[in-house]
C-alpha cells in the first residue's frame, strides 16, 4: 500500500473503505439496523456490539461459525466477549436445558441442581469456600463489593484503569458517567509499589480492592505475579478484602487464573460462559465473610433475586462443567488456545510488523506495539482503530472478531478455524504492514511516557 498524506489520515481512509465495502454486501443487515433505530437508541441495546456503519444481525450459530442475515458465515472469535464458551448450540448443554424445561421453571424452590453446580464450582476454586449465586457478571461485582463493605465496616473500594467489572463498574481512562457510586480509588494496572501506597494511605478506610488477573475491556492485559503478589500482601497487611474477577479469567485453567499464579482472593466473582450461554453470575469466598449470608442466622444479610437459582441455567452451568468443561478439558484448551495466540505473535514478526497480541490462551487481543503492554494507559486511540481496521477486514474475509481487536477461542473451534484466522491475519499484515509500521511510529510519538511503545521506534532504528 502506498502512502499519501498524514499516516493517520490515510488509516481512516482505509476503514472507510472498507466499510462502504461491508455496507454493499450486507443490506439486509442495514435494513434491520434501520428498523431497529424505531425502537432502540440507535438500534442498540448493548454498547459493545455496536459498530459503524451498522452491526451485522446474526441469524444463527453453530459450533464455532456463526451466520448473518444476508446468508454470509464467520468463524467466531467474537466468541460473546469470553461467554462463549461452549460455541452454539452444544449438544450436552442443549439436552441439559431441554430436561430442566420439561420438569417445569420458576419452581419457586431450591431445585436439584444448583448445590451440586456450586459443588463442581468450588472443586475448582478452593478459595470460595461458600459462594451464591446471582444474574450476571456485574451483579456479582456488586455484591463481593457491598458485602466487603458490610464485613470491614469500611466504605472504599479500589480499582484499577481500564478495569471492567460490568455495566456499571468500568473505567477507562477518563472515567464513566454512569458508574455505581461507590467511594472509587483508581490506581494503575500492573504497578505494584503504587498500588501498595494508595493501600497504606487508605488502610482505615480502604474496604476491599477488586482486580481481573487479565485486564479484559482494558486490552486483555495480563497481570504480573508481583503485582498480584503486592495486592496480597498489602491488603492482608490491614484487613482489606482483595476480591479477584474472574468472570473472564476462570476460562483460563481447571482452577481460572488464580490457580495459575498461586494467589488465594478473599472473594471471588464468576459469570460469562459459566451458564452455559444462559445469564448467570457467582460470588464466594471465605466462610466467615460468607456466612453472613447464612440465613439460620437472626442477623443474616438478605440477597434475594428471582433468577438467582433459575432452573434452565443451574441445569446448563453445572453440564457444561462436569461434562463438557472439565478441568482437564480446561487445560488442554488453554494450551491449545496459548498456541494459537503464539501463532499469531509469529505471523507478525516475521513480517517484521509492529503488532503484539496480548493475553493468555483463549483471551488475546492485538494492539499496536512491537511489544507487550503493560497498563490501559499503553493502549491508545490510535492502537484501538488498528484493531477496528482488523475488525472489518475480518468481516470481509469470513472471520469475526470483536471491534476493538478482542479475539475470543470457543471449545468447539478446530485446526481450520484456527487456521483461517492466521490466514486472514497474514493476509491482512501483508496488505496493511507499511501503514501500520508509520502509524506504530505516530504511536510512540504521541504516547512518549510509555516504554513499551517508545521501543517500537528504537527496535526499527536499530533493524535498519
Amino acid at each position: 500500500m502506498r502512502l499519501n498524506g498524514n499516516v493517520v489520515d490515510e488509516l481512516n481512509r482505509s476503514i472507510d473503505q472498507l466499510r462502504r465495502e461491508f455496507a454493499q454486501r450486507n443490506p439486509l443487515s442495514e435494513r434491520a439496523a434501520l428498523d431497529a433505530r424505531r425502537v432502540l437508541p440507535g438500534g442498540n441495546t448493548r454498547s459493545v456490539l455496536f459498530y459503524e456503519p451498522f452491526p451485522l444481525t446474526i441469524l444463527s450459530g453453530k459450533g464455532a461459525d456463526i451466520t448473518d442475515l444476508d446468508g454470509h458465515s464467520y468463524a467466531d472469535f467474537v466468541g460473546e466477549f469470553s461467554a462463549g464458551l461452549y460455541g452454539h448450540s452444544d449438544a450436552v448443554i442443549r439436552k441439559a436445558i431441554i430436561d430442566a424445561l420439561d420438569d417445569g421453571t420458576v419452581l419457586a424452590g431450591p431445585n436439584r441442581y444448583e448445590a451440586k453446580f456450586a459443588e463442581s464450582l468450588q472443586s475448582r476454586f478452593p478459595s470460595m469456600e461458600l459462594l451464591r449465586f446471582c444474574n450476571s457478571g456485574t451483579e456479582a461485582n456488586i455484591l463481593a463489593l457491598v458485602t466487603a463493605q458490610y464485613f470491614t465496616r469500611r466504605r472504599k473500594i479500589m480499582v484499577f484503569e481500564g478495569a471492567y467489572h460490568g455495566g456499571v463498574l468500568v473505567f477507562p481512562i477518563g472515567g464513566s458517567p454512569i458508574n455505581v457510586p461507590f467511594d472509587f480509588i483508581v490506581a494503575p494496572y500492573n504497578d505494584g509499589d503504587a498500588a501498595a501506597k494508595l493501600i497504606k494511605e487508605n488502610q482505615n478506610d480502604l474496604a476491599a480492592v477488586i482486580v481481573e488477573p487479565i485486564l479484559g475491556a482494558g486490552g486483555n492485559l495480563p497481570g504480573t505475579t508481583d503485582f498480584f503478589s503486592a495486592l496480597r500482601r498489602e491488603t492482608e497487611a490491614v484487613g482489606t478484602l482483595l476480591i479477584f474477577d474472574e468472570v473472564k479469567t476462570s476460562r483460563c485453567g481447571a482452577a481460572g487464573m488464580q490457580g495459575r499464579i498461586g494467589i488465594r482472593p478473599d472473594l471471588t466473582t464468576l459469570g460469562k460462559y459459566l451458564g452455559g450461554g444462559l445469564p448467570i453470575g457467582a460470588f464466594g469466598g471465605r466462610t466467615d465473610i460468607m456466612d453472613h449470608y447464612n440465613p439460620y442466622k437472626p442477623d443474616s444479610l438478605r440477597h434475594a433475586g428471582t433468577f438467582n437459582n433459575n432452573v434452565c441455567t443451574m441445569a446448563a452451568g453445572l453440564a457444561g462443567l462436569t461434562k463438557v468443561f472439565t478441568p482437564e478439558r480446561a487445560d488442554v484448551f488453554h494450551e491449545e488456545s496459548e498456541r494459537l495466540r503464539l501463532e499469531f505473535q509469529r505471523i507478525v514478526d516475521l513480517s517484521s510488523v509492529p503488532l503484539c497480541f496480548t493475553g493468555l490462551g483463549s483471551l488475546c487481543t492485538l494492539h499496536l506495539a512491537g511489544t507487550p503492554l503493560q497498563e490501559a494507559a499503553d493502549v491508545t486511540p490510535l492502537s484501538r482503530r488498528v484493531g477496528l481496521l482488523f475488525h472489518m477486514y475480518g468481516l470481509l474475509n469470513g472471520v469475526a472478531v470483536a471491534g476493538r481487536g478482542d479475539f475470543y477461542q470457543s471449545l468447539p473451534m478446530t485446526a481450520a478455524h484456527r487456521q483461517a484466522a492466521s490466514a486472514v491475519l497474514a493476509a491482512f499484515v501483508g496488505e496493511y504492514g507499511e501503514l501500520i509500521s508509520s502509524l506504530a511510529e505516530e504511536n510512540a510519538r504521541a504516547l512518549p511516557r510509555s516504554a513499551c511503545l517508545q521501543r517500537i521506534s528504537t527496535n526499527r532504528q536499530s533493524n535498519a
